[in-house]
């Protein structure tokens, strides 16, 4: 124990002082969960939901549609209420059988029960971000 110096103290102390900060990686949380309800889809659903000050409804979250080239969704009918938006690529959107295209920062609304199936007919990753706003 004699053998140790300043610099060799201050360099422990520095090591001990960083590995009682850090967190060891199973109680990391990313703020979002994952979800792959169709082959080349991922529901990306971020933690949180907030009240909401829009008359009519009582909460608003957020998720991402992450569509890899050549996938498409199944079109099932809408939970509820909510904003889309195009952050990246491009989509086909068959919406209650009117077909568009949704290029990048395009923004369109659903309703309640509206159905609608989105496409990546491109070669790059497509990333549909949706408000949901609920009742």
């Amino acid at each position: 124990m004699s053998n140790i110096d300043r610099r060799s103290a201050l360099a422990i102390g520095l090591a001990a002082a960083s590995a009682a900060m850090v967190k060891p990686a199973a109680a990391q949380t990313t703020g979002y969960k994952d979800a792959t309800p169709w082959p080349g889809v991922v529901v990306r659903e971020y933690d949180g939901e907030t009240p909401s000050i829009i008359p009519g409804f009582k909460t608003v979250s957020m998720r991402d549609i992450i569509m890899q080239p050549g996938s498409k969704t199944m079109g099932p009918p809408m939970m509820n209420a909510m904003v889309c938006h195009i952050t990246e690529g491009e989509l086909r959107l068959d919406q209650e059988g009117k077909t568009f295209t949704a290029k990048k920062n395009y923004v369109w609304t659903c309703n309640k029960d509206t159905k609608e199936q989105a496409y990546n007919d491109g070669n790059v990753v497509a990333i549909m971000r949706i408000t949901d706003l609920k009742a």
